[in-house]
């Protein structure tokens, strides 16, 4: 027979043959991927995106700064505006809400740079994204790929669309340290992500994008600027989607952002933290790099106003030729210990020694006041024995006295949450050591007691100086003239008990040692002292700032752990 008709007869058996194999191959490849899927167990997060730091604030709830290996927070997306939601959606894909987790585009094209060797290509869906930052490692393979798929598509079928989001949420990267939108907002804005306005919230969907370049927004211009045309863009999908409206998106003005990096002022509030962490995990019966990676929230006692308006006075000093100044300032409430004020020292970086909280100071005449009291009780008698207290007890000494006679032992942490559930609440814990008597004559010896339109006496002088406030101080300290070693000046009302402390010292003989030194005569140490007090004084009770005696914390007690269902 001619070949070319055998050909022909043989070609629709080809054909059909060529068909069997196809549809055995397709069927192959499906049921190797219905097996893949199968055997594909969603992997639990990465320990590093599940720790969580500890994040500290002032009694108003300020922002004080944190601990931990990471700043990162977890918030359900309860605590996530809507507009920020659909920010992020619009900014990283907007299908979020209705697709199956995966973007077939997205997986070509990086299959084919996979096999080609090109650059590495992005364009996955939020979903597939959570993955590969929380769940999988950030290699750049086929196989990875084809496993993320796999997650992706198990994860959207196993979970809703909140659950996947809020995770996303919590954990992806946005520049200046900060992993998930708690800390971003904290970082970028000063605020919790549940304060994040429309503008604010588009700008952080914006720098997902590119985190470690947006990152200096605000400080950087060119920076600034490329951020703001990826904002507007990120606005006007928001407002085509209808997510906001048009007067919202005409209303919309570029955020101001934090400055990056943090200034000296950022440096100063670990001398709080220091304080507050050491405190925290006492009470919670942890150690303080549990309390760290533990993910809370503390609240403290401080006046973040007031610790800066101090800042800015004692930073006006100086200093001396050959020797290093020292100045510690802390206000107590009387009758509640709760700690407003603490002022350890001016260079975190340097010394990260708290001189108002660990310096022994000599007392000098600061404690005369109580030398002839008939009867004084533990703890404030044992105070009263030392002669180099710390700022601290002397400040809680002379609170004792505006308090009539009530010792109460300072505190610098009124409440400790996590994930929304109140774990611990501080109660002052307060004891009668001296009766009214003795208090009111302990006061009228000092000086220091409440007396409008009192007069202060120099002791450097020996002669009167304006009034302070409209409450008398008293200056006292060790040495005298040109040799004062050091300087007290303390007030107090019902409010608030301050106290300055000023001393200084010198290198010693043997190298990273220091000895003590006479202060400098210029500025007057004692003059200095008195004005640094009165200042704040000003702040603390003429501007508002939270130094009133009121409880920070509670009623009578030292403090509650609660069991974590919350209050």
């Amino acid at each position: 027979m001619p070949l070319r008709i055998r050909l022909r007869r043989n070609r629709g058996r080809r054909l059909r043959r060529l068909c069997y194999a196809f549809l055995t191959l397709f069927a192959t490849v499906c049921a190797a991927a219905v097996v893949a899927y199968q055997m594909t167990a969603v992997p639990k997060p990465h320990p590093e995106t599940v720790t969580q730091s500890t994040v500290f604030l002032d009694s108003g709830g300020a922002y004080l700064g944190r601990r931990g290996p990471v700043d990162r927070q977890d918030v359900p997306l309860s605590a996530v505006p809507r507009h920020v939601q659909d920010a992020v959606i619009a900014a990283e894909n907007r299908s979020f809400r209705t697709d199956s987790g995966i973007s077939p585009r997205a997986i070509a094209r990086a299959t084919l740079a996979a096999v080609t060797g090109g650059d590495p290509q992005g364009g996955s869906t939020i979903t597939q994204q959570y993955v590969k930052n929380a769940l999988l490692t950030p290699e750049h393979s086929l196989a990875r790929k084809a496993r993320e798929a796999l997650i992706a598509i198990k994860l959207d079928r196993t979970r809703t669309k909140d659950e996947i989001l809020q995770g996303y949420l919590n954990t992806v990267y946005f520049g200046r340290g900060a992993a998930g939108i708690q800390s971003a907002a904290r970082n970028y804005f000063g605020v919790d992500a549940k304060s994040l306005t429309v503008a604010q919230g588009a700008a952080l969907a914006a720098i997902v994008n590119i985190p470690s370049f947006y990152e200096k927004a605000g400080s950087d211009p060119k920076v600034t600027a490329t951020l703001r045309n990826r904002w507007e863009w990120v606005l006007d999908a928001m407002a085509a989607s209808g997510n906001i409206t048009t007067q919202q998106r005409a209303g919309a003005r570029f955020p101001a952002f934090r400055f990056y990096p943090p200034g000296e002022t950022e440096g100063q509030r670990q001398y709080l933290i220091d304080v507050a962490a050491k405190e925290a995990a006492d009470r919670l019966g942890i150690t303080e790099d549990r309390l760290a990676s533990g993910g809370y929230s503390v609240t403290t006692t401080f006046d973040l106003a007031l610790q800066d308006n101090a800042t800015q006075r004692v930073r006006q000093h100086p200093g001396g030729k050959g020797v290093r100044v020292h100045t510690a300032v802390v206000g107590v409430v009387p009758g509640d210990g709760a700690v407003r004020l603490l002022y350890g020292g001016s260079d975190y970086a340097r010394q990260s020694f708290n001189d108002a909280v660990s310096g022994a100071v000599e007392a000098g005449t600061a404690l005369e006041p109580f030398g002839e009291l008939r009867r004084v009780d533990d703890p404030l008698g044992k105070l009263l024995k030392t002669e180099a207290p710390t700022p601290l007890n002397l400040a809680a000494a002379y609170a004792t006295v505006a308090a009539g006679g009530a010792y109460a032992t300072p505190y610098t942490v009124a409440r400790i949450t996590r994930e929304g559930r109140t774990v611990y609440r501080a109660r002052p814990d307060v004891r009668q050591v001296l009766d009214d008597k003795e208090a009111l004559l302990a006061g009228a010896r000092s000086g220091a007691g409440p007396a409008p339109g009192a007069t202060a006496v120099s002791a450097d002088a020996g002669v009167p100086v304006p009034p302070l406030g409209a409450k008398g101080f008293a200056t006292a300290g060790a040495g005298g003239g040109i040799t004062r070693r050091t300087v007290w000046t303390t007030g107090y009302d019902s409010r608030l008990a301050l106290t300055v402390a000023l001393f200084a010292d010198r290198p010693g003989g043997k190298k990273g040692t220091t000895v003590p030194a006479q202060l400098p005569n210029e500025p007057s140490p004692t003059g200095f002292a008195e004005t640094v007090a009165s200042g704040i004084w000003d702040a603390a009770t003429k501007g508002g700032a939270k130094s009133g005696a009121k409880s920070a914390a509670g009623s009578d007690g030292r403090g509650d752990v609660t069991d974590g269902r919350g209050e």
